[in-house]
């Protein structure tokens, strides 16, 4: 707990601290790399949503730009915070891959069981071989892995390989127009570069203050998928500020970061499933309505989210076809007609920069029951 004489942030405090960090207050003219860099990667489990997660956060976003960047091997789609995929820089990932290995170690033990007998350096070795001498798919991955160990379960072979290998998937997966199958090799391989010592924890707490603050040790250990890192925390108090949320939770912060008035504006934004601002924190209420908890995915489903005065508000969805492009929303409560026009007037641009086709609408519609 904090210190009682610690100041308290209200959640509209931390909100529009949070937005501001990660450019949703107003969109920024940087250079795609480096918001990608200052956004210490962006939640890619999907292909799309990295396109969409900067066209709110970009001055004149081009899809072309994050391409390019993947086909000159400048940004990777590689399995990392969370184990899950993200896309960043080739410097963050030749960097926090290894940072988070410990907890892809973890991640093995589970499949222990379906890998008896197996020697789990010698499937590394192997693998290494197998992705470097071409990019693989997973599956014939896993074939050419049974080969050796016919006894052990496929899928823990490739899982094997995923946690115990920094795994990029190879253009023209994650293009912008474009498909491709998943496939594999590993970022050593694909970015022409040896080995690099892990991210010093202390730097990658700083970096995600920056994006993500204020906020406490917990909100970093879900956001990166770490354990134990009170003692970095304590490690930095010197030359951090604290605070305590409403809950009297401690935050940390950095002293020159930006912390806008509460009643600064926040227009609307149009969030792509598994927006990292969604996800980066252990309490989401900064951005989420307890009274909307959940509502914007259920099980292995995220919907896209709609923020306004920057909080979840509403639900939205891309259908497109050769001839016409629709966006439909599905407000979680009542907008009000200014918000719903603020809206329209995002998801309009949204259609023109994203989706061009010859014929747009915007609707308002419900498209997920929820029961009760």
């Amino acid at each position: 707990m904090a210190a009682t004489n610690a100041p308290v942030l209200s959640t509209r405090a931390l909100n529009r601290a949070t937005l501001e960090r990660q450019m949703l207050l107003r969109r920024t003219a940087v250079p795609v790399k480096d918001a990608v860099s200052r956004l210490v990667g962006l939640q890619a489990q999907n292909t799309r949503p990295p396109y969409f997660q900067l066209f709110s956060r970009l001055e004149g976003f081009d899809p072309a730009a994050l391409s390019a960047l993947m086909e000159s091997h400048e940004v990777v789609r590689i399995v990392t915070l969370r184990s899950t995929i993200h896309t960043h820089t080739a410097e963050d990932a030749l960097t926090l891959r290894p940072l988070v290995q410990a907890a892809r170690d973890r991640e093995l033990n589970m499949f222990r069981s379906g890998l008896a007998g197996v020697d789990l350096d010698r499937l590394a070795s192997l693998a290494r071989e197998l992705v470097e001498e071409r990019p693989r798919t997973m599956k014939e991955l896993r074939e050419r892995l049974r080969l050796h160990w016919p006894d052990a379960d496929p899928q823990s072979l490739g899982v094997a390989a995923r946690c115990r290998l920094p795994l990029v998937q190879v253009t023209p997966r994650g293009l912008w127009g474009r498909s491709g199958q998943v496939a594999l090799t590993t970022a050593e391989h694909w970015l022409d570069s040896p080995p690099q010592p892990a991210a010093s924890p202390d730097t990658t707490v700083l970096r995600y203050l920056g994006a993500f603050g204020p906020a406490s040790v917990k909100d970093l250990q879900m956001w990166a998928g770490l354990t134990r890192m009170r003692e970095v925390f304590e490690r930095l108090r010197p030359g951090l500020l604290t605070f305590r949320d409403e809950n009297g939770v401690e935050l940390f912060d950095l002293p020159d970061a930006p912390r806008p008035d509460p009643g600064t504006p926040a227009p609307p934004r149009f969030l792509p499933e598994f927006d990292n601002v969604l996800l980066g924190h252990a309490d989401r209420t900064r951005v989420i309505p307890p009274a909307y908890k959940g509502r914007n995915g259920v099980g292995n489903q995220s919907y896209g989210s709609v923020l306004a005065d920057g909080f979840l508000a509403a639900l939205w969805r891309l259908d497109q076809t050769a001839d016409e492009a629709v966006v439909t929303v599905q407000a979680l409560g009542d907008l009000g007609a200014a918000t719903r026009d603020q809206i329209t007037r995002e998801a309009v641009d949204l259609l023109t920069v994203m989706a061009p086709a010859p014929a747009h609408d915007v609707r308002f519609a419900p498209f997920i029951d929820f029961g009760g």
